[in-house]
C-alpha cells in the first residue's frame, strides 16, 4: 500500500485546513486508517483513527475540532481541521495497518501562525 498525504500549508490560528490521503496499490477498505502528527522535537502522536467498521477515536486535544472521514470508493482518508492552534503545527502522516504491517504516507506539513 502506498499512501500520499497532501493538503498541508500555512494557516492563521483559528483557521481550517483539510488534509487528504490517497492510497494506491491496494484497497484500504475494511482496514483501520488514521492520522498522526509529529511536532518539532516531539514524538509522533495519534490524532484520529477510524476502523474498517467506522469506529472513530480522537486524541483528546483534537476532539470537536478535527473530523476524520474516509471514502472507500476513492480509497482516501481525509482530516478536516478547524479552529487550528499554533500547537497544532506539525507534520501530519496518514497510516493504515494491513496484513500486520503499518504503512505510512510521506507526511504533509501544517504550520499554524499566531
Amino acid at each position: 500500500v502506498q499512501l500520499q498525504a497532501f493538503g498541508g500549508g500555512l494557516v492563521q490560528a483559528g483557521g481550517s485546513l483539510r488534509l487528504s490521503c490517497a492510497a494506491s496499490g491496494s484497497s484500504i477498505r475494511g482496514y483501520t486508517v488514521g492520522w498522526y502528527r509529529q511536532a518539532p522535537g516531539k514524538q509522533r502522536e495519534l490524532v484520529a483513527t477510524m476502523t474498517g467498521a467506522g469506529r472513530i477515536n480522537y486524541a483528546e486535544f483534537v476532539k470537536e475540532r478535527f473530523t476524520i472521514s474516509r471514502d472507500n470508493a476513492k480509497n482516501t482518508v481525509d482530516l478536516q481541521m478547524n479552529s487550528l492552534k499554533p500547537d497544532d503545527t506539525a507534520v501530519f502522516y496518514c497510516n493504515t495497518c494491513k496484513f500486520g504491517r503499518n504503512f505510512w504516507g510521506q507526511g504533509t506539513l501544517v504550520t499554524v501562525s499566531s
